[in-house]
Parts: C-alpha cells; structure tokens; sequence
C-alpha cells in the first residue's frame, strides 16, 4: 500500500516542482522585462507620432533622421573626439571627486570632534548649486580643463562624502562588541568591521556621485570646442533638434551603462562581505 501510494504521489511532487521552476521562471523574465516597458511605449510613439503626423518635425525630428544624424557623426569621427573629451573630463573630474570624498567622509565618519567642526560648514556651502561656483571658478583658475574638472569633481564629492559618513556612523552595535570582544586594533574594525558593514550605503552614494558628475558635463558650453554638453549647444543654437536628440541619446546610453557597472560591482562586493 506505502509503494503504491509512494508511485501516486511523486508524479505529483515532480509535477508542482515543475510547474513551480516554470511560475519562478516567468516571473524572473517579468521582472527583467517590466523596466523597459515604458521606454519601449515612448520609442513606438515617438514613431507613430512621427509617421502619422501627431508631432510635428520642428518639435520632435523623426527617429530615422535622429540615427542618420548619429551615423553620419561616427562615420565622420567628429563623435568620437566629442566622447572622448566628455569621457576624459567626467573621469578626472569623478575619479579625483570620488577619493576626496571618500578620504573627507571617512575622516568624518571616524571622529566626532571633526564632524562637529566641519561638518555644518560642509552642509552649509554644498547647499549651492553646482553651476553657481562657475563664476567665482572662473576667476580663480580660468575658463580651460581645470575649470571642468573641478566643477565636475564638486559634483561627484558631495555624495561620497555624505553616504560615507552615513554608513560609518550606521555600524551595527552588535558588530562594534564582536570586535571589542576579539580585541580588533582600531585599523581592524574600520578595516573588518566598519567599511563591510558601509559597503551598500557607500555604493548607492558611488553611484549617485556619478550621476551628478555626468550631468555636469553642461559645463562644456563654457570655452569649450568638443565635448557631447557642446554638441547638445551647439545643435540647440542651430536648431538642429536631430543633432541634440543624438547627443541626448549618447549622454542617456553611456549614463545608463555606467551606472549598471556600478551596480554590478557594488553586487560583487557585497556578495564579498556576505563570504
């Protein structure tokens, strides 16, 4: 009878497994397909518009004259020179933002005295924004490269500093005993405990830093002849919409990768810290 009833059932296990693999399958597909649902409607009527009428030429060019225009771009290199700066600026002025900030939020993070010395000052002068320094930058060092990588690196320094002050100061107490209990050296728990334990509020900050600095690359309309902030002015000032789009659709792509390196690397610390 126990065999019997042994024959009936596993069938049916094996069947709900399945269909459960399956149920767990398509939901994964789901939640990868869900994000681009809304720039797949705006592309379709972005072309319908186009095509029957809806949006006129002189408001929003056409998709198939927006990627001639980009063709047209990279065939003639004029493109790459453009990325070129643009990607040499935002990684200058992110990289030396990003080690600043850190060396600022960790300082920060570490002693209390500091914090209370500095930090309201520090609150009070980020509450400017970016673009608003460009004048008095512009007396201090000039309108040339270094003028955009500082305000570039401004960019990118306030969020490092702040998340990581933030994730020093959130370390769980719990932790703290542990390593008062096993006697950690002041560089062991900053090294063992503190900076694992600030790990997700760090890269959130890393990855909002570099959104902030690429979205100062507008500063490449001040003394600037190349650079994708240019070609974006440069194409407004023509009314060259096709060309703006194209520069808009460049900015958006490298942003975009960007940002899920961060997060693959953020995913890849932290799968370290969980080990």
């Amino acid at each position: 009878m126990a065999n019997a009833l042994t024959r009936v059932l596993l069938p049916v296990d094996r069947l709900r497994g399945r269909k459960s693999s399956s149920g767990d399958a398509l939901r994964t597909i789901g939640w990868t397909a869900l994000p681009w649902l809304l720039p797949i409607a705006c592309a379709v009527l972005w072309v319908l518009g186009s095509r029957y009428g809806w949006i006129s030429a002189q408001v929003l060019p056409p998709p198939a004259l927006v990627f001639e225009t980009l063709g047209a771009l990279a065939k003639s290199d004029e493109l790459w020179m453009h990325l070129a700066a643009s990607m040499t600026r935002a990684a200058v002025g992110f990289g030396g933002g990003v080690v600043l900030g850190a060396l600022l939020g960790g300082l920060l993070g570490l002693s209390r005295t500091l914090e209370a010395y500095v930090l309201p000052s520090f609150n009070a002068i980020v509450q400017v924004p970016v673009l608003g320094w460009l004048p008095f930058l512009m007396i201090v060092v000039g309108i040339g490269e270094p003028l955009k990588y500082l305000l570039i690196g401004h960019a990118a320094l306030v969020p490092v500093t702040l998340s990581k002050l933030q994730g020093f100061r959130g370390t769980p107490r719990a932790l703290q005993e542990v390593a008062s209990v096993y006697r950690y050296s002041r560089w062991q728990v900053i090294t063992r405990v503190t900076l694992p334990a600030a790990i997700p509020v760090i890269g959130t900050g890393v990855r909002l830093a570099f959104t902030k600095a690429w979205l100062t690359l507008v500063v490449e309309l001040v003394a600037s002849l190349e650079g994708l902030g240019y070609l974006i002015v440069y194409g407004r000032q023509l009314f060259q919409l096709d060309l703006v789009l194209a520069a808009v659709l460049i900015v958006g792509a490298i942003g975009y990768a960007a940002d899920r390196l961060l997060n693959a690397f953020e995913c890849k610390l932290q799968r370290g810290r969980a080990n």
